[in-house]
């Protein structure tokens, strides 16, 4: 058998193919396929079929895994690296570059110039070259970042906010004495009471109304640095020896609390006693004086900074354009038309462009990369890889159009056609078939989804599909007929009015309940602001709205403790299942003890994990099964009972397609296991760690966990794009489920980019014109073919197409 590592022969080297034999990543079964080199080609097929096993845990792992073995052993334990793919044997591999959706953890430090390392360049524009005052000293270029030690202003530390504790804040009863807690700021418990001691000590009236201490003592206990030690010689109960206490302000505690504090809870705690706002100091951009004095074009660089890229651009031009730059001299003021200027605005204005040309002018380099949409940064992540210039490298992009709005994908294929032209393969995990049209090649895997998937169906130029009848994709490639559904009626209106969140400003709004709500427009235009960030705290307020679910793609858990059994309930069930069977109840057991989370039925070598940790020398660490359980989580005297011939591990690793089966008796989880197989969830094991689902499934379980409670009608459910992450035939799934609820008499609202899922929408609201502060508006409002008549809309023209209109 051939090493995954083999070399390439003559032959498979010039022939421009990518060969892989024997891969049995996941549920790959043992697949040969050959990809071509150079060419755009998709990967696809539904959810769970092993498209991405094939493109990212495979051919991507095997080439990042031969990257790595060319560094040093010791450096490569500092490097994050997966596992080696289960392949035999891998030919004429380049190497590749991987870009997937992942977010990572919101920071308010992360922008879009720390994302796309553009703040590098400006920060070096306005060191090298910036306009100084006379007789100010160069700053090197951490001096013009907020979050270095070298540029952070020194009251908000670089935040751009400060949080004061004023009498106000601190005192929030000031009839109260010290003694019965005035200073509502100072902490609770113990050290509220030695706090009032010293208090009492440094001779302080405790008993007085706060209002009737003098101003000068108020600001004092309020506000002063000082921390005198004393000794306290306390009254109560079960101390009776005296101890030195230190004074602590009511600002000093409040402000070490919040800078020192490891807990978030007590972070917490503490903010309700500051005013926040704006730093007075740095004007709220985080900068030290001394780099605010420095200008550009004019501008210092917080101005710079919070340009749309559009007006950067126009701002860089000028610079950038000079045919008689002089060369730099140290003593100069301003450096703005030297060589050096000229370099740094060139590459910055290409680097723009390239944003720009992505739809993305509207975002300014200071925007938070948490208010960002998917689809944003996923533009921003491939802007950044295009304008790396490098060649004959293989690009797996993972559905690179998750989030984008379809008049945004027409420049995403264009940046795809310039990796290509620039001598690059780029392979995409892709769902959205306007792409996968335009692909050069397709690799079609299925034809399910777990075990009944994980074969290549097809490989070759995108019309070939049409003959391969196994494939679920094919049918999707072809024109189809167009939507003809009556929308319903609604029961009612949820009136917004003076709407004012982000880039919505002053908005009116009316949301039809009791029906399906597709809330349409370009990234950027609102629309998450508007579900997300208003309508949950607004539509309680309606009589005909008695709940309000936000259905989002957040994990259903952070470890693997938490898998499907667990979330959605059914595992009470089965547990009380084994627990009821006459093996369990002659060793007195309970259902607790067919528990992984609890000592006694689990393996205590992996506590219940399945996996152990093992630490190599020089080389990073990796999980193996547990030496003891084998992977069953459970110890050998657990699985000695049995419930229909099968352990609780057995029915662990059974999926929702097999267990519906053979727990069809356990009506709980049969019908759990119902609502999981109609959003297309039946290749899922029970078991499943959390950590390994994708958004797009943590959604559906989510949904599916709704969907099997009782429904009373007159819910509000809010999802923003439920079908990221979905093949067609699963958009198809999940929307027949919204419709579902709609028909329990709910509400359902999604920010949906799918035609079909809109065209399937009994109203729409389009939002645009544009992102940015050019969007924020709705465009149009109405039916499907109501809006798809629009003018103004942007959206109207796919809708169209997609109604056949």
């Amino acid at each position: 058998m051939p090493a995954p590592h083999a070399r390439p022969t003559p032959s498979t080297a010039i022939d421009g193919m990518i060969r892989v034999r024997g891969a049995r990543e996941n549920n790959l079964q043992s697949v040969d396929v050959d990809v071509p080199r150079d060419r755009i080609v998709a990967f696809t097929g539904i959810s769970g079929s092993g498209k991405s096993s094939l493109a990212f845990g495979t051919i991507f792992a095997e080439a990042q895994r031969r990257f790595l073995e060319s560094v040093a052993p010791y450096a490569r334990r500092l490097i994050a690296q997966g596992s080696t793919p289960h392949v035999e044997s891998i030919t004429g591999l380049p190497p590749a570059v991987a870009l997937q959706q992942r977010r990572g953890a919101p920071s308010s430090r992360s922008t879009v110039g720390t994302l796309t390392t553009l703040s590098n360049s400006t920060r070096m524009l306005y060191s090298r070259a910036g306009t100084y005052p006379p007789g100010a000293e160069r700053l090197e270029s951490d001096s013009f970042s907020p979050n270095t030690v070298a540029g952070a202003c020194p009251r908000c530390h670089g935040l751009g906010t400060a949080h004061e504790v004023t009498e106000a804040s601190a005192v929030h009863d000031p009839s109260l004495s010290i003694r019965d807690g005035a200073i509502t700021a100072w902490p609770g418990a113990w050290q509220g009471k030695n706090l009032r001691d010293v208090t009492a000590v440094l001779g302080y009236d405790i008993d007085r109304p706060w209002r009737e201490l003098s101003r000068e003592d108020r600001d004092w206990l309020l506000f002063t640095e000082e921390q005198p030690v004393v000794e306290v010689h306390p009254q109560r109960d079960r101390i009776a020896k005296p101890y030195k206490g230190r004074f602590w302000s009511a600002r000093q505690f409040v402000l070490h609390t919040l800078a020192d504090s490891q807990s978030e809870t007590q972070r917490k705690k503490v903010l309700q006693f500051v005013e926040s706002g704006p730093c007075t100091l740095c004007g709220g951009t985080g900068l030290t004086q001394a780099a605010l004095a420095v200008t550009f074009g004019g501008k210092t660089i917080a101005e710079l900074h919070a340009l749309p890229l559009t007006a950067l651009a126009e701002v860089l031009r000028p610079v950038a354009e000079l045919t008689d730059a002089a060369p730099a001299t140290s003593r100069a003021s301003s450096g703005e038309r030297t060589e050096v200027a000229v370099a740094i605005a060139k590459d910055l204005l290409t680097r723009v462009e390239v944003l720009t040309g992505l739809g993305l002018g509207y975002l300014g380099l200071d925007r938070a990369t948490p208010t960002l949409s998917p689809g944003e940064m996923q533009r921003l992540r491939i802007a950044t890889q295009l304008r790396s210039g490098l060649f004959g490298v293989v690009y797996v992009l993972d559905e690179p159009s998750a989030g984008l709005h379809p008049a945004d994908v027409e420049p995403l294929v264009e940046v795809l056609d310039g990796l290509r032209a620039g001598g690059n393969s780029v392979f995409v995990v892709e769902h959205d078939m306007s792409i996968v049209r335009q692909a050069d090649w397709i690799v079609d895997v299925g034809p399910g989804a777990g075990a009944s998937g994980g074969t290549v169906l097809y490989s070759g130029p995108v019309p070939g599909l049409a003959s391969v009848e196994e494939s679920v994709t094919r049918r999707y490639l072809q024109p189809r007929p167009p939507v003809e559904r009556e929308p319903r009626t609604a029961t009612g209106t949820l009136e917004l009015r003076d709407v004012t969140r982000h880039n919505l400003r002053g908005l009116d709004v009316d949301l039809p309940l009791g029906v399906l709500t597709a809330i349409t427009g370009v990234s950027g235009s609102g629309k998450s602001s508007l579900v997300g960030g208003v309508l949950p705290s607004v539509a309680l307020e309606h009589p005909g709205i008695d709940r309000v679910v936000e259905v989002d793609q957040k994990a259903i858990g952070r470890t693997p403790r938490s898998n499907l059994a667990t979330y959605t309930g059914l595992f009470d069930a089965v547990r009380a299942a084994f627990a009821s069977t006459d093996e369990a109840k002659a060793r007195g057991w309970t259902a607790g003890r067919f528990s992984f989370n609890v000592v006694g039925g689990r393996c205590e070598v992996c506590q219940g994990e399945g996996s152990v940790s093992v630490e190599l020398l020089f080389l990073p660490g990796s999980w193996a099964p547990c030496p003891e359980c084998h992977g069953s989580r459970y110890t050998a005297e657990t699985l000695e009972v049995r419930w229909h011939d099968a352990t609780i591990a057995d029915v662990l690793g059974m999926t929702v397609e097999d267990a519906a089966s053979f727990l069809a008796s356990l009506p709980v989880a049969s019908r759990a296991l119902e609502t999981l197989r109609q959003v297309g969830l039946g290749y899922l094991r029970l078991g499943q760690p959390a950590p390994e689902l994708s958004g797009g499934e943590a959604q559906r379980i989510k949904l599916a966990t709704e969907l099997q409670r009782a429904r009373s009608g007159h819910t509000l459910y809010l999802l923003d794009e439920p079908t990221t992450g979905l093949h067609p035939a699963d958009v198809e799934l999940l929307t027949t489920q919204l419709l579902r609820l709609v028909d329990a008499g709910n509400t359902v609202v999604v920010v949906e980019h799918a035609m079909n899922v809109v065209a399937a929408a009994d109203h729409v609201i389009d939002m645009g014109p544009s992102g940015g502060d050019e969007g924020g508006k709705v465009v149009a409002a109405g039916t499907p073919a109501e809006v798809a008549q629009s003018a103004e809309s942007r959206t109207a023209r796919w809708l169209r197409a997609e109604l056949g209109a």
